[in-house]
């Protein structure tokens, strides 16, 4: 995430650290909730765009301009938190703020794992075990979501 050391928004992790959700997704139910989580992910990478380019700005502007750009970052970044809010509360988890990358926890032959989108992706195509990121993204076609 570009802008200064002390962004009020976390850098997303790099690499799934997804702990045991509460909410697991078969493949088919990930795609199921895709129109709306595509709506929301989209609103994520915009808003977070908005923000960082606002956060760059910032340290040229002065006086009531600054007090503005200021109150409208504070608003940016509510609005992400509140976007992620309601991600977390479908049960999937944003990796990437800048790509759209999301993981829903789902299973492969007994034990959770991620499965895998990200925005511009037509449908859940990839999963990764917890701990491999996205450098570990297999095809959905060697998922085996039953024990």
């Amino acid at each position: 995430m570009a802008g200064p050391q002390s962004s009020p928004v976390p850098a997303p992790a790099r690499k799934s650290t997804v702990k045991p959700s509460k909410k697991r997704f078969t493949l088919n139910e990930a795609n199921r909730s895709l129109p709306l989580v595509k709506r929301i992910v989209a609103d994520v990478v915009t808003t977070h765009t908005d923000l960082t380019d606002l956060q760059e700005e910032l340290p040229q502007l002065a006086g009531k301009t600054k007090s503005a750009a200021e109150a409208k970052l504070e608003a940016l970044v509510d609005r992400l938190h509140s976007l992620v809010g309601e991600l977390t509360e479908i049960g999937v988890e944003i990796k990437d703020f800048d790509t759209g990358l999301i993981d829903f926890v789902g299973q492969h032959r007994g034990h959770d794992v991620c499965l895998c989108w990200q925005l511009g992706e037509e449908k859940v195509e990839f999963f990764h075990e917890i701990g491999a990121g996205f450098a570990g993204r297999q095809s959905v076609a060697r998922l085996e979501e039953r024990a």
